[in-house]
C-alpha cells in the first residue's frame, strides 16, 4: 500500500487495454464454467482450475519483491510489483500477478490504497480498494461468530470451565478504531453475559485471515479452524475453536472468500488479488492458494510481501514457503532514492530536495537488506522505483554501490511508463532466473529451541546483537513448550519503520538488544507470533484521516488514493 509521488500530466487515471474479465480468464487458460463474476470487472476463480491441465507452459517461474526499509508512505511494492507483470507481457511472457486484498483501515487513515499508481495500476481501483468481493467481511464474521459462540458458552453452563480471565480469542472490525482496543463486555446484568475485559482487532491482524491465507483446501482449512486456540480452562488447559461446535459454520461464512478474485491491471494483465494479513503482525502475504493457481496458469508470478524485506520477505520465506513448498526463482529488492535519504537522516518533510550524499550514507541500509536475503537465496536483483523528482547524480550512488557490490540493478519507471517502464528489470531477472543456482533454504530448522529461531532471525535479518525476553513473555514461552507448541515457526511482531524494535533507529542499527515482550500462540495459522516493541493490532485513524477527501460526486468514488 502506497501514497505515490505526483505523476507526470496526464498520467493520473489512464485507459489502456484492460479487457472483459471473461477474456482475461481466458487469456490465462481458464474454462468460463471456472470463471464466477462479480459484475463486469471482476470474478472469482473456482478451485477445479487446478483440476485443469496446462498447456503450452514451461515451468513456472515464482518472483518475490520485496523492499528497504520505508518511509512512512511506502516504496512502491505494489506498484512494481504490476508495473513488472505488464512488463513481462510486454516482452511477450506469460505473467500472472498475485497481490493481498486491501484493507478499509488503511484506505480509510493514512496510507491509502493497495491498487499500485499511475500507469501500473489494478483496476477496478475503487471496487478492490473498498468491498471488493465481501472476503474481509466474511473473515471478520467467522471470526466474530467464533467469539460470540466462546462467550456464549460461558454464559450458559461453562462446561468446558472456561477461564474468563484467560480468553485469547479477541473480536475484528475492518476499520482503525482505537476506541475498541480495550473494551469490557457483559455489563448490564445476568441476562447479558459474563462481564470480562477484551478488545477488537483490525480484521487483517485476525487469525482466520491468516488460516485462510496459509490453506490449500477446504479440508486444510477446516483442520486449521478446529485447532485455533481460543482460551484456557481455570486448570490451564487449551480451549479449542473445534470444541465449541461452530467451525462448520465458520467455513461456510468462508466458502466464497476461499476463491482467489481475479481482476487486471491497466495493460491487461491478469491479477489475482486475495487475502490481505498484516505484515508487521501476521505474516503478510496473499493466499498460498492464489500463489499456486498462478503458478499453475502462468509461466512467470510476480507477487510482493507487505513491508520491508525484515519483516514481509522473512515471513514469506521462513512460513509461507515453508508451509507450501514455493520457493522463489528471482527476489527483486525495491529501494527509493527518497527512502535512502531518510536514512541518511534526512526529515520526511525534505525528501524531495536533492541530496546525493544523504542517499550514499542511507545505503547500508540497502546493504543490510541484501545480507539478510543471501541467508535464504542467491543475491538479490536491486530495481530502484524511480520518483518524479529523483536526481540522475542521486541515482548514480546507487548504481555505484551495487555495481562494487556485483548485486544486478536496474532503474524501473513504471509509474510514469506502465509496462514500457519496466521492461529493463524484467530482462535483468529473467537473465538472473536462468543463472541461480543456490537452493532456496529456511533461516531455521521447526525442531530448534524457540528461542534460538527467535535469535536467527534477529541477528541475521535485523543485525541484533542480541535478544531478551521479558518475564510475561518467559511465561508465555513456558506455555509454547507446556502444551507442545514448540517447533512451529515465529512470524515476528516488530515496527516496519527501522530494522531495530525500536522505530526511531534508522539506517543500519548496530548492537542493540531485540526485546520479546508477548508471545500469541495462533495454532491455526500454524506460527507463533512474537511481539517486540509497541505493537498495536487496531491501529488509530490520524487527526486528519484519509476518510475526510473521499466522496461520491455524480455517482463516482473520489478521493481514494
Amino acid at each position: 500500500m502506497a501514497v505515490m509521488p505526483e505523476p507526470r500530466d496526464g498520467d493520473t487515471r489512464p485507459s489502456l487495454n484492460t479487457r472483459p474479465i471473461a477474456s482475461v480468464a481466458e487469456r490465462l487458460g481458464v474454462n468460463s464454467e471456472h470463471v464466477l463474476p462479480y459484475g463486469r470487472d471482476k470474478a472469482k476463480l473456482a478451485l477445479e482450475v487446478f483440476d485443469t491441465t496446462r498447456t503450452g507452459l514451461r515451468e513456472s517461474k515464482l518472483v518475490l519483491v520485496t523492499a528497504i526499509t520505508p518511509t512512512r508512505a511506502g516504496e512502491g511494492k505494489t506498484t512494481t510489483t504490476i508495473g513488472l507483470g505488464q512488463a513481462f507481457g510486454r516482452l511477450g511472457q506469460s505473467s500472472c500477478i498475485a497481490l493481498r486484498e486491501p484493507s478499509l483501515g488503511p484506505c480509510m487513515g493514512m496510507k491509502g490504497g493497495a491498487t499500485g499508481g499511475g500507469r501500473s495500476q489494478i483496476v477496478p481501483m475503487e471496487s478492490i480498494n473498498l468491498h471488493f468481493t465481501g472476503d474481509l467481511h466474511a473473515v471478520t464474521a467467522a471470526h466474530n461468530l467464533l467469539a460470540a459462540a466462546l462467550d456464549n458458552r460461558i454464559h450458559f453452563d461453562n462446561d468446558l470451565k472456561i477461564d474468563p480471565r484467560r480468553v485469547v480469542w479477541r473480536r475484528v472490525i475492518d476499520m482503525n478504531d482505537r476506541s475498541l482496543r480495550d473494551i469490557v463486555i457483559g455489563l448490564g446484568g445476568a441476562t447479558q453475559g459474563v462481564p470480562r475485559e477484551t478488545g477488537f482487532d483490525i480484521t487483517a491482524a485476525s487469525e482466520v485471515m491468516a488460516m485462510l491465507c496459509l490453506a490449500e483446501t477446504f479440508p486444510d482449512l477446516r483442520a486449521r479452524l478446529d485447532r485455533a486456540l481460543v482460551a484456557y480452562t481455570y486448570a490451564g488447559e487449551p480451549v479449542t475453536a473445534g470444541q465449541l461446535g461452530v467451525t462448520g459454520a465458520m467455513l461456510a461464512l468462508l466458502a466464497e472468500a476461499m476463491l482467489p478474485n481475479l481482476v487486471q491491471t491497466l495493460e491487461g494483465t491478469p491479477a489475482l488479488v486475495h487475502g490481505g494479513p498484516f505484515a508487521n503482525i501476521a505474516h503478510g502475504c496473499n493466499s498460498v492458494i492464489a500463489t499456486k493457481m498462478a503458478l499453475h496458469l502462468a509461466e512467470w508470478v510476480l507477487t510482493e510481501a507487505g513491508f520491508g524485506c525484515d519483516l514481509g520477505a522473512e515471513k514469506f520465506l521462513n512460513i509461507k514457503c515453508r508451509s507450501a513448498g514455493l520457493a522463489p526463482k528471482v527476489i527483486v529488492l525495491v529501494a527509493t532514492v527518497r527512502a535512502l535519504k531518510l536514512h541518511g537522516g534526512v526529515r520526511y518533510e525534505d525528501l524531495e530536495t536533492p541530496n546525493p550524499e544523504a542517499v550514499r550514507r542511507g545505503l547500508e541500509n540497502l546493504d543490510r537488506h541484501i545480507e539478510s536475503i543471501r541467508h535464504f537465496t542467491e543475491t538479490p536483483v536491486v530495481g530502484l522505483n524511480r520518483f518524479h523528482n529523483d536526481t540522475e547524480e542521486e541515482i548514480a550512488v546507487v548504481r555505484e554501490r551495487c555495481a562494487a557490490a556485483e548485486v544486478p540493478f536496474a532503474v524501473a519507471d513504471h509509474f510514469a511508463r506502465g509496462g514500457e517502464g519496466a521492461e529493463e528489470l524484467a530482462r535483468l531477472i529473467m537473465a538472473r532466473a536462468n543463472e541461480t543456482r543456490m537452493p532456496f533454504r529456511p533461516l531455521y530448522e521447526l525442531n530448534e529451541r524457540v528461542e534460538d529461531k527467535v535469535a536467527a532471525v534477529a541477528r541475521k535479518i535485523y543485525g541484533a546483537a542480541s535478544v531478551t525476553f521479558t518475564p510475561e513473555a518467559k511465561r508465555k514461552l513456558a506455555d509454547v513448550y507446556r502444551h507442545g507448541f514448540g517447533e512451529l515457526p515465529v512470524c515476528m511482531a516488530k515496527t516496519q519503520n527501522s530494522l531495530s524494535d525500536d522505530p526511531s533507529k534508522l539506517g543500519r542499527p548496530r548492537d542493540f538488544t531485540l526485546t520479546v515482550r508477548d508471545i500469541q500462540i495462533s495454532a491455526g495459522a500454524g506460527f507463533l507470533v512474537v511481539v517486540t516493541g509497541d505493537i498495536m493490532r487496531m491501529p488509530g485513524l490520524p487527526r486528519r484521516p484519509a476518510a475526510e477527501r473521499i466522496d461520491v460526486i455524480d455517482g463516482k468514488i473520489v478521493g481514494l488514493a
